[in-house]
Order: structure tokens, then C-alpha cells, then sequence
């Protein structure tokens, strides 16, 4: 069996589109044709060389990974490091390349939530919402055909706040317009001033749905000429942003906990600001790198926040608030592999999905 690298990844842009990814990001396809065709997916949180052999080895024409093998451009191709061995063995052999980073980081069902399912977390929440990714709907619409618009924008993407979904506002009013010769009106003639009776229909949306909507909008509105805005918005949207915080089912104390974590996430080492001597009830964390959510996990209220790649100085900032964590990089994300596994087995359980045998940790622990 073999599917085109576009159908696969649409399944994980699905959970995680590629526009939630911050900045600096790579993610999305780095090498290979998005209509290419293959019968094998290898999963993993890195891309070295030895992955790359574990590609070829195993007939895997695509490579899925956490971190993106290409951060920034790449001007020479010459082999001088490892990124640039893997990109020329990679095209030499036909394997694609797809990254799933930050962008997985910031949805619930991506790298946060899996570690703490590993905890056995309750009740989580992100830590920290993502802003400006909300838009407002406006548009006008004869007062019998304004169902038939809702549904559709509502199908779309539409209409989502927090737990409940095709939500709208509707004020009646009425329109005016007058068409030129060369229009083909809905309702009224053309050359003469018309008055119709419509709604006011207002609804929100994310950003990476906009194009979606407008389509749908488009086509089940009656109206020749549509009449709608956008307009941006300045609420956080609590569905998608970094971190997250849960609670454990019962209160652990400090040394306890950390020993759990440790166990669960297979460290080498936790470094840890000092123990506070009192329950650990809220937990935060943050996959990767997410000394940047310390103040958020202190808003929170978080007995301990996990995450890794804390500097030095950055520890004294708990100011005895919580305790930090920093259980490593590579310990934090390493399941990350199993939320890939996961949606891929689900929307494709005849297709060949490996997960690669390489430990790509390059941190090592005497």
C-alpha cells in the first residue's frame, strides 16, 4: 500500500497546522514532493545520518521528526556538517523529510499533553493561550437564507468557543445596494435601489480557518456581490498555546514526585531548584526548551514546573514560588513519536508506520 506524502501529513496538519509554528520554525515538508508516493513512514524526534540509514534500511520513503533537520537557509551543500549530510542523503535516496515542531508543541493533543498523560495529569489547561489568532465574521444575509449560511461557515470551522460550538450573533435589519447594468441581481432590478430585509450574522473563527470559511460563505450566500468583514481580535484563544498545567489525582510530596518523574521520563539527571517541603498538588510543563513559560507556571499557581534546558541564573528566578525541573530536552519531548504513531495508525491502520530504533539524544550522563 502506499499513500502521497500530502495525504499523510494532512492527517497531522489536521491537529497541528503548520501556521501555529513560531518564527523561527522550519516545520512542514523540508524535502521531497508533496505528491510523491510512499510505502513506508519512519517516526522520530531527530534527523541525523543514522536515522537516514534507518530510512533507507527500511524502505521508509518518509522521515516524520519533532525537530526540523533545517532551521535557517542552507547556501552550500558541500557535506560539511551533519545537516547537510543528512539533506543530501536523504534527496539522493528519495526520502522526504516532514517536521512537526512548535506547531505540535501548541495544540492539546500534541507533545504537552502526551507528558502529562505520562503523569497521569487531571484537568489540564494551556499555560500559556496563544493571542491574535481569533477573527471575527461579519456578514449580511437575507433573513431566509441565513441558516443555510450558518451551517455552512459553521462546517467550515466556524462558531467554536471553548466547549460549545455553532455560536453566532443575529440582529435583523435592513440593506440597500442598487446594481449597475452589468449585474445580475438575487433580489431587485438592476439600475434601481433595493431594500431587504436581512441579518447581521457574527461569528468567530481561527485565523488558520479563514480561507475555509470564506469559501463556504461564499458559495452558500444567494448574493451575487457578498458583503462580510474580518475583523482581528484580542482575545486569547485558551484551544492552542504553550505549556500546559494539570493536577495529580492525589497530593505527592516533593521528592516523591520528582522520583516519578524521573522514573517515567527516563533521566539521566533532574536539575532542580531547592525542595519547598510542602505537597506537590498543580503540576507545569512545557516540552523542549520553556524556561520562557516560568513566570506563567508561577501565575498558575504550580507546585513544580517541568521542562528542559534551564540556564544557570534562570533557576534563581522560582524564588522558592515552585520548584523547577529540568529533566532534559530529548527526556521531555521523547514521546512525541507516539503522538505521531497515533494519529497515523488511526487514519491509516493498513500502512506501514515504524518507529525508529535510534537514540538520537546527543546528551549523554556518566
Amino acid at each position: 500500500m502506499k499513500l502521497r506524502i500530502r495525504d499523510i501529513t494532512s492527517k497531522l496538519e489536521a491537529l497541528a497546522p503548520t501556521s501555529f509554528q513560531e518564527s523561527y520554525d522550519n516545520a512542514g515538508l523540508i524535502v521531497g514532493n508533496p505528491d510523491d508516493e510512499v510505502g513506508a513512514v519512519l517516526l522520530t524526534l531527530d534527523v541525523t545520518e543514522e536515522v537516514i540509514e534507518e530510512a533507507i534500511a527500511s524502505e521508509a520513503g518518509l522521515i516524520i521528526a519533532h525537530h526540523p533537520i533545517v532551521f535557517k537557509g542552507l547556501k552550500q551543500f558541500n557535506g560539511k556538517n551533519y545537516v547537510e549530510r543528512c539533506v543530501i542523503k536523504a534527496i539522493k535516496n528519495d526520502v522526504a523529510i516532514y517536521a512537526s515542531h512548535t506547531n505540535l508543541d501548541s495544540v492539546p493533543g500534541g507533545v504537552n499533553t502526551k507528558m502529562c498523560e505520562k503523569l497521569g495529569l487531571q484537568g489540564c489547561q494551556i499555560l500559556s493561550p496563544m493571542k491574535g489568532q481569533l477573527l471575527k465574521l461579519v456578514t449580511f444575509v437575507p433573513v431566509e437564507h441565513a441558516e443555510k449560511v450558518r451551517e455552512a461557515i459553521f462546517a467550515a470551522g466556524a462558531g467554536h468557543i471553548g466547549n460549545y460550538d455553532q455560536c453566532s450573533f443575529n440582529l435583523p435589519g435592513e440593506g440597500t445596494f442598487r446594481g449597475s447594468e452589468n449585474t445580475n441581481p438575487f433580489v431587485g432590478e438592476r439600475g434601481k435601489q433595493h431594500t431587504e430585509k436581512e441579518l447581521r450574522v457574527e461569528t468567530v473563527l481561527p485565523r488558520y480557518r479563514k480561507s475555509k470559511v470564506l469559501r463556504a460563505l461564499l458559495e452558500s450566500h444567494p448574493y451575487e456581490e457578498v458583503a462580510y468583514d474580518f475583523y482581528p481580535l484580542e482575545n486569547d484563544w485558551a484551544e492552542t498555546g504553550m505549556g500546559m498545567v494539570g493536577h495529580l489525582p492525589e497530593p505527592m510530596d516533593e521528592k516523591s514526585f520528582l522520583l516519578k518523574v524521573k522514573e517515567t521520563f527516563a533521566c539521566g539527571a533532574i536539575r532542580h531548584t531547592r525542595l519547598l517541603n510542602k505537597p506537590v498538588e498543580k503540576v507545569a510543563l512545557c516540552g523542549g526548551s520553556g524556561s520562557f513559560l516560568l513566570n506563567e507556571a508561577k501565575a498558575s499557581g504550580a507546585d513544580v514546573f517541568i521542562t528542559g534546558d534551564f540556564k544557570y541564573h534562570q533557576f534563581f528566578d522560582a524564588e522558592d514560588q515552585l520548584v523547577i525541573a529540568d529533566i532534559g530536552h530529548y527526556e521531555s519531548e521523547q514521546f512525541t513519536k507516539e503522538v505521531f504513531y497515533e494519529i497515523l495508525t488511526k487514519n491509516f491502520p493498513n500502512f506501514a508506520i515504524r518507529l525508529s530504533e535510534v537514540k538520537t539524544n546527543p546528551v549523554m550522563y556518566l
